[in-house]
């Protein structure tokens, strides 16, 4: 069987080094700054039931009729893999008890939709998210955009920028679609044959085609807060005031709407000049969604790590800057040294330093060879002649300077 047979499935990829440096970077930086702001960790499944996305996603969304993974078990459950991440934390969250009411988590890991492999879109990719529960609170809403900023500052990106809209409330939704659909109707015959569609089904959606026909009609639609209420209004005001006094920037962007159906009130997106057309990392918002008898409210982001990795590699961030060296480098002159030296390796990776030696009895120019390869800060040399001294040849790799030491000494220089 030739080996591109066992090639992974298109959209899906490994991720290794140096790749995986970067991966490790991001995920360690991203627990660090979730700490600060008391956010704690899930991990939930891979596979749900179906209904747990139908519902909460909305059953004419793109994700839900158009890219999901879905199957069926052998005892005939509709089950889907998770094609986002809040779904599944929100269904944790409410079968919690009273802390159901203040929960603040974040998860990270892969989410799969069955979409077109494109720039920085894959099958299966990879989110990192959080979630925190309340009753809607412009503040909050504030404090989990300015939580994202300091995520996006702590792995080192520049020049990201923050789309901001509302969506208003439930009780707006009516005169928001009654408004959209009246201000377009007499367009209507412009639009592509499925953006027709959509005009019954989820107008809202219309607003952010990428469609140069959909977008030369909705130009001329006014934005989607002249249709809200005074209080939907002045909460979007409550936002932007509350960001500003953080001296965070945002721009307001009528035609930012989501495209899944739990959004209310403020919706976002985070966008890079790094990534050309398709410049959003993430996006986010405040939700209501039903599980079970109970109403969850919220408000959470996810950004895409992919996306995330490709803004980064436009600042000049790579993966090979946060490849791991070991400390130490342990030479070996001989069978016996080769013995006494996998003893030191194992009480100094004990005493929390990282070190790598070359289990062979290569000649002592190809260890070196493979200790500067490695990286390492330091190399210590032992062959019989050490052995019987009880000192060991500490190399300085940076100016190849050496000195022997004893162990004592060795062990606070390391």
């Amino acid at each position: 069987m030739a080996s591109t047979s066992l090639q992974p499935i298109q959209g899906m990829s490994d991720i290794s080094p140096p790749d995986v440096y970067l991966w490790q970077m991001i995920e360690e930086r991203a627990r660090e700054v979730f700490a600060r702001y008391r956010f704690q960790e899930i991990r939930t499944p891979l596979l749900e039931k179906t209904e747990l996305f139908t519902h909460s996603l909305g059953d004419t969304t793109d994700v839900v009729t158009k890219e999901m993974y879905s199957l069926q078990d052998r005892g005939g459950r509709n089950l889907s893999l998770r094609p986002e991440g809040t779904a599944s934390a929100v269904r944790y969250i409410a079968a919690g008890a009273e802390e159901t009411a203040n929960a603040r988590v974040f998860y990270m890991g892969p989410m799969f939709r069955c979409e077109r492999p494109q720039a920085g879109r894959k099958r299966q990719f990879h989110q990192i998210g959080i979630e925190a529960v309340g009753a809607p609170n412009p503040r909050a809403d504030a404090e989990v955009i300015a939580l994202q900023l300091h995520l996006l500052s702590a792995w080192g990106l520049e020049g990201a920028k923050i789309r901001l809209n509302t969506i208003g409330l439930p009780e707006d939704r009516a005169a928001v679609v009654d408004g959209l659909r009246e201000a377009i109707r007499p367009r209507l015959s412009e639009l592509p044959e499925d953006a027709q569609q959509r005009f019954e089904t989820n107008v809202l959606r219309l607003l952010d085609s990428k469609d140069e026909a959909v977008q030369k009609v909705i130009a001329d639609v006014p934005p989607v807060i002249e249709f809200m209420s005074a209080d939907s209004r002045a909460y979007l005001d409550t936002v932007v005031e509350t960001l500003r006094s953080l001296e965070i920037d945002v721009e307001i962007d009528p035609s930012l709407v989501r495209g899944l159906d739990y959004y209310v009130h403020t919706v976002w997106e985070v966008v890079h000049g790094g990534l050309g057309a398709q410049n959003a990392i993430s996006g986010g918002g405040r939700y209501r969604i039903q599980i079970g008898s109970k109403t969850i409210d919220g408000v959470g982001f996810a950004m895409g790590v992919e996306r995330m990795i490709a803004a980064l590699g436009s600042n000049g961030i790579t993966a090979e800057q946060f490849a791991p060296k070991p400390a130490v480098f342990i030479v070996s002159l001989g069978e016996a040294a080769l013995k006494e030296n996998m003893l030191l390796a194992q009480m100094l990776r004990y005493r929390g330093i990282s070190c790598e030696m070359d289990l062979g009895d290569r000649k002592v120019k190809a260890q070196m060879k493979r200790a500067d390869k490695a990286g390492a800060a330091q190399v210590i040399i032992r062959g019989d002649t050490e052995l019987e001294k009880g000192i060991f040849v500490l190399k300085n790799m940076a100016d190849g300077t050496q000195r022997e030491v004893e162990l004592p000494e060795l062990m606070e220089l390391l």
